[in-house]
């Protein structure tokens, strides 16, 4: 029995040493991330490059009418963060993993929601989220196989996959105000939604963006409500302007500058606040009723230079930051002289 027992010990061991005996090493087609951001909305893409090294690709290493792992070694897999469109399909937030089918003309392109398979040895159409047809493009010869994104807009980009002499382009499009104010209704609820400024915010993004103007009209009430203040009566007047209704619009904008304790900074911000979100010439009034107010203020008449200047009028600009050079503390010279350094 002893002899038995020291044989099955030493077998264990045996079989453990086996079982340890592979290190890691690099692999031939190494490991590679790529990632990018439209609007609020992260794409990933992580994959592994394998190289040409003289080989025949397409119809050959890569054959053609059959399912592609889109790279090398595991499932190439591609994430969003939020719901996107992927050539004109709607594609929920998630992983996937990511496969093609080659041909000689318009390629297959599979997003799976199996994005843990070994390449695409263990594919099953059953697991399909979305398919659907891209052509590809001659391309200069690349020897790695690479992803890119590529003509980048603020809605949208392709995801252009790089081999050999092709290059496949799969184009993806954000509702970039959706996830926006998705993303800001969450924030909301959570200690921003306390404060009057997140539901100004989120108002005043609604307004710039044309989005729901009702909803926004309800949001920046809730910010008022919270604190009523010069910001919030005058995002609820610019709301109710773009709704077609003047008369209501103009009574909060009266209201707002009538508000006790208003002071020269919180009409300073509020003229920058409108040239954020494009109304210049609102803005520039509020910053003349600012250098009226406050005639000898340096920064009523340098904001009102830098409104000018937004807006076009080079000319009026340069006065204005001179009469605001020479009222400046000594720390602000140098900046506004290299502004009026640039005014042509």
């Amino acid at each position: 029995m002893a002899k038995i027992s020291t044989l099955i010990v030493f077998l264990l061991f045996v079989i453990s040493i086996s079982a340890q005996q592979n290190l890691t090493t690099p692999q031939a087609s190494q490991k590679a991330s790529i990632s990018q951001r439209i609007g609020l909305t992260d794409i990933e893409v992580i994959y592994h490059r394998p190289t040409v090294n003289n080989r025949v690709v397409w119809g050959g290493i890569v054959p053609y009418d059959q399912v592609w792992r889109a790279g090398a070694n595991e499932n190439t897999t591609i994430s969003f963060s939020t719901d996107v469109m992927v050539e004109n399909k709607k594609v929920v937030a998630g992983i996937y993993g990511l496969h093609m089918i080659p041909t000689k003309n318009t390629w297959t392109i599979i997003l799976s929601k199996d994005n843990a398979a070994w390449g695409s040895f263990f594919y099953n159409e059953k697991n399909d989220a979305v398919r659907f047809t891209v052509t590809p493009a001659t391309n200069d010869f690349q020897e790695w196989l690479s992803y890119s994104f590529d003509q980048l807009s603020a809605k949208a980009t392709t995801l252009t996959l790089k081999w050999e002499k092709l290059s496949v382009p799969i184009k993806v499009e954000v509702d970039v105000n959706e996830t926006v104010i998705a993303s800001m209704e969450k924030e909301l609820t959570g200690i921003p939604g306390f404060f009057w400024q997140g539901w100004n915010q989120i108002a005043l993004y609604a307004l710039t963006n044309n989005y729901n103007l009702e909803k926004a009209s309800a949001w920046v009430e809730r910010s008022i409500g919270i604190n009523k203040n010069l910001t919030n009566l005058m995002t609820k007047s610019l709301i109710l302007e773009s709704m077609g209704k003047s008369q209501e619009a103009e009574k909060f904008k009266k209201e707002a500058f009538a508000l006790p304790g208003i002071d020269e900074a919180q009409v300073n911000a509020l003229g920058y606040q409108l040239m954020g979100i494009g109304k210049t010439e609102e803005a520039l009034k509020v910053f003349e009723k600012n250098t009226v107010d406050h005639p000898d203020s340096w920064n009523a008449w340098d904001s009102l230079a830098e409104g000018l200047l937004t807006k076009g009028d080079r000319v009026k600009s340069k006065q204005l930051y001179e009469k605001a050079l020479g009222m400046a503390p000594d720390n602000q010279k140098d900046r506004i002289k290299g502004i009026l350094a640039n005014i042509k």
